[in-house]
């Protein structure tokens, strides 16, 4: 297991991807639409300490409420449909039951801490 990266969304994907570049030095690793959820993301890389962070462009997001800036905690999991049972279990709220995008070489669920931030578990079930 390891913490894989932290997801914010963003007003405007392009003033934010400059925004890291020019004053964290980020470099932008890959990009797409996500068409099922309605958004894009963006993943961009510290050059330090190859920590990730991903920026969320919602298409339909009108309203803004201060705190709605993060979007979720990521973590590599092994199994993410053994964690899903385990936490289900112990009453842990489960957002998002296990799936995978088209094309994709991930398992993916969410669910959620005590505080309500949702936790993206990634289990990498292919090569890529």
């Amino acid at each position: 297991m390891g913490f894989a990266h932290t997801s914010i969304t963003v007003r405007d994907m392009e003033t934010s991807i400059a925004f890291y570049e020019r004053w964290f030095g980020m470099r932008l690793e890959g990009r797409h639409p996500i068409e099922s959820n309605r958004a894009d993301i963006a993943f961009l890389k510290d050059g330090d300490t190859d920590a990730l962070l991903e920026l969320t462009w919602w298409w339909d997001k009108q309203d803004w409420t201060e705190g709605d800036e993060l979007d979720h905690l990521a973590f590599h999991v092994p199994d993410v449909a053994a964690l899903i049972t385990d936490a289900r279990e112990a009453g842990v709220e489960i957002a998002k039951e296990p799936y995978s995008l088209p094309g994709a070489t991930t398992t993916l669920a969410f669910l959620k801490d005590p505080n309500g931030i949702w936790i993206e578990l990634i289990e990498r079930t292919g090569k890529g």
